[in-house]
């Protein structure tokens, strides 16, 4: 005679931290400092988006870079800008990420080191007039300070979006937006905010333009 198989007996799951009080623990965070930073970085940010409109509308581009949340961040930027963030209507802009393309990243991190990524990147492409934003949560990365470095010899400007004490990247920066805090999460929450002011800003200008 077979036996049926025993369907198992569900086990109830150990006691877990209030997840709704994690969750309204990161929004909570991340809306305090972004409130915060909204008198701090207002004039900044709007000094940046007018330095990269000018740039554009004088038929430069825009080279982004950033490691890890940072290289999503500069993606971000990059595919706003050439496609679009709320209005329709406008030219596509110039706007390049440094993170995306595999081979020349590999090939400088073989070749030379991983903190040359970006810089080798700045030196083949940007120009005079152009602008480089560089994005580090530390203001320490040594591939996007490099990067800095280099579009300063290029003759280019520089723009970062930084945290904690802005590191030495802030030196390097024409306009630094550092963020005031240590955790690299709520550091990026708010990088991509601004990056959002930023686009609506530079493409507000560039149809008013047109």
């Amino acid at each position: 005679m077979t036996t049926a198989p025993q369907t198992p007996t569900a086990v109830p799951p150990a006691a877990e931290p209030d997840a709704a009080a994690v969750v309204r623990a990161h929004l909570l965070a991340s809306s305090a400092l972004k409130q915060r930073i909204a008198t701090l970085l207002d004039t900044a940010t709007a000094q940046a988006a007018a330095l990269i409109t000018e740039a554009l509308a004088g038929g430069h581009k825009v080279l982004v870079c950033g490691n890890g949340g940072s290289a999503a961040d500069a993606q971000h930027f990059a595919g706003e800008m050439v496609g679009r963030f709320k209005r329709a209507g406008r030219a596509a802009l110039p706007v390049l990420a440094l993170t995306t393309d595999t081979t020349v990243l590999t090939c400088v991190g073989n070749d030379f080191s991983f903190e040359e990524i970006f810089s080798r990147q700045v030196e083949a492409f940007a120009q005079p007039g152009d602008v480089v934003v560089g994005l580090s949560t530390s203001g320490r990365s040594p591939n996007v300070l490099r990067a800095l470095d280099a579009a300063r010899a290029a003759g280019a400007h520089t723009i970062a979006l930084l945290g904690g004490d802005g590191g030495p990247a802030a030196a390097l920066a024409e306009i630094a937006l550092v963020i005031p805090a240590t955790d690299p999460a709520r550091i990026q929450e708010c990088h991509i905010t601004l990056i959002h002011a930023l686009c609506d800003l530079v493409e507000t200008e560039i149809l008013r333009r047109a």
